[in-house]
């Protein structure tokens, strides 16, 4: 029965690759995962140094949750990457969840996120990265939806890492546009850690730390900073008189449900 339900989703995956080439393949995996789960959205991340690498999403909204994770540095997907074990949030709007990552749940519950699972792209000896389910509802997947979720996770996990090597080794041809752009943050670590005098661990908490009191996506603050609109002196003081322009060219970061920026309070 398992080897013909890994079938099963690995056809359907292949007929959803048909014709896409290395960049399009981690957005087609992720519309191939929304076709043979009950969930609304999905996105796959990397493990990065330090932080994910959001390499597909099924759609917008997923592409911000994935981000809101890299800015916070706390998640579902990040959690299910680093222990190697599914992670389940039944319910972003319940104390549970909130306590476990208060304001992640808070934003992407806020955007309509209720239900999140994560599923570690490998195991607890090897991962890679993990593939976030998320859904409109709150609630869990059915014992019959999660296994097929498992496989679904295998088979993504075996789609990623048989990539063309001689494509693979050229990260320009292959990284999806969302893990491309993630090459600022890398740049700007580096860019901190010379102007600071610090680690690149501490560099990446100056960023999301200084990203979160802005109120901006991390990988927006490491636009500024490797464009030199922004830099943080030698004891860590953030200087940023070029100014954020937001996501909605407003002036400031609105969150991804439009709201105005992050308020670290849990839901009631």
């Amino acid at each position: 029965m398992g080897g013909q339900e890994r079938s099963r989703v690995a056809e359907a995956v292949a007929r959803e690759m048909r014709g896409a080439g290395p960049r399009d393949v981690p957005q087609r995996l992720c519309e191939a995962v929304v076709k043979l789960l009950p969930v609304d959205d999905a996105g796959v991340a990397l493990r990065g140094e330090g932080m994910s690498v959001p390499l597909g999403a099924s759609g917008q909204r997923a592409a911000d949750v994935m981000e809101l994770e890299v800015t916070l540095g706390d998640g579902p997907g990040l959690e299910a990457a680093a222990t190697g074990a599914p992670v389940c949030a039944r319910d972003l709007a319940s104390s549970r969840d909130a306590c476990r990552w208060p304001v992640f749940a808070q934003q992407a519950a806020a955007a309509g996120v209720r239900s999140v699972y994560a599923l570690p792209l490998g195991d607890r000896a090897v991962c890679v990265g993990a593939l976030d389910l998320y859904r409109n509802v709150p609630g869990e997947l059915t014992a019959d939806e999660l296994r097929t979720a498992r496989t679904v996770a295998d088979v993504v996990t075996s789609a990623l890492v048989s990539l063309p090597r001689s494509e693979r080794d050229d990260a320009g041809r292959w990284l999806s546009p969302l893990a491309a752009d993630h090459g600022e943050v890398y740049q700007a670590v580096g860019m901190v850690m010379v102007q600071s005098g610090v680690s690149a661990e501490e560099a990446l908490a100056l960023l999301r730390g200084h990203a979160f009191a802005q109120g901006c996506p991390v990988l927006e603050l490491a636009h500024e900073v490797i464009t030199l609109h922004t830099r943080f002196d030698r004891y860590g003081r953030f200087d940023g008189s070029g100014g954020f322009d937001g996501i909605d060219g407003s002036g400031g970061f609105d969150g991804i449900d439009g709201s105005d920026g992050f308020d670290a309070s849990p839901p009631p």
